[in-house]
């Protein structure tokens, strides 16, 4: 603990400058933040585990301290990103770990550029689609996640881009939370998701929202961790048939009552960091 944190800025081939923040060392793992969120939310495992990792956590283009360009707000870009900060760094043998839509991130990445520099992965509460299929049977739709229909998914990106767009976030921000025992993550949460302009939000969801990733998903052949949690809207049963998929992976479900919701890496984030430490010290 109470190791020094260094944050640089490094430029993609596109001209964007992204906030990274390095600290510790030994073997890599990289964290990547969900949709409108930022590296912030990593402080508690960030301080965890750089006693014994190399920990790279960075804010994804128009996240946090970044730059906010008017481009590039698609998965396959951001994993482009991704490839180019870890060729940047010159880091290889690394777990990368994905929350929310960091974890679409990563499966973008393994569909662009394969294993290249990996080591492992976590993912965190993401389903395969949040769009549910016209077509899916309910046995697809429990499998793949299907979160929202075409009408909710298009309303939801309508009001983030209108006028009571920061309300729209504070509500879906609160509906990710714990009811009644994480209302006091709720505003900060929001200040950091305020980072990312509602116009560039809207435009990311529509593409985070309507991708499947099932098929690449069901390639994995690393080791990997996967994060389910009870009271998240992401449903457990999507979180294993993601574990399914993946020969040898490890399943670790949250209780509503030890904070999981869609961030239990904030509600509960001794319990995280002990989990997460068992597999990475497993993967030695």
């Amino acid at each position: 603990m109470g190791r020094t944190r260094t944050r640089t800025m490094i430029q993609t081939a596109d001209g964007i400058s992204i906030s990274v923040e390095t600290c510790g060392s030994g073997r890599p793992i990289v964290l990547v933040h969900g949709w409108s969120q930022s590296a912030q939310l990593f402080s508690s495992q960030i301080a965890a585990l750089s006693d014994r990792f190399h920990v790279i956590a960075y804010d994804q283009r128009g996240h946090g301290l970044s730059d906010k360009p008017n481009q590039g707000y698609r998965v396959h870009r951001l994993a482009h990103d991704l490839a180019e900060l870890l060729a940047y760094l010159n880091l290889r043998d690394v777990t990368l770990l994905g929350h929310s839509m960091g974890c679409s991130v990563i499966w973008a990445y393994l569909d662009l550029f394969g294993t290249d520099r990996l080591h492992s992965l976590v993912l965190v509460d993401q389903s395969a689609c949040l769009l549910r299929g016209r077509h899916w049977s309910e046995q697809q739709a429990s499998d793949w996640g299907g979160l929202f229909s075409e009408s909710a998914l298009f309303e939801l990106v309508d009001q983030l881009r209108g006028p009571d767009g920061v309300d729209s976030t504070k509500a879906v921000l609160a509906s990710m939370l714990t009811p009644g025992g994480a209302t006091h993550l709720l505003d900060p949460l929001l200040e950091q998701n305020l980072l990312f302009p509602r116009i560039h939000a809207a435009q990311l969801l529509t593409n985070h929202g309507m991708t499947d990733w099932s098929d690449v998903i069901a390639q994995i052949r690393l080791p990997a961790l996967v994060v389910g949690c009870g009271g998240s809207l992401i449903s457990t049963s999507s979180m294993q048939w993601i574990a399914r998929q993946i020969p040898g992976s490890k399943y670790v479900e949250f209780s509503v009552q030890e904070g999981g919701s869609h961030f239990p890496f904030l509600e509960n984030p001794d319990l995280f960091n002990q989990v997460l430490l068992t597999f990475l010290d497993g993967q030695a």
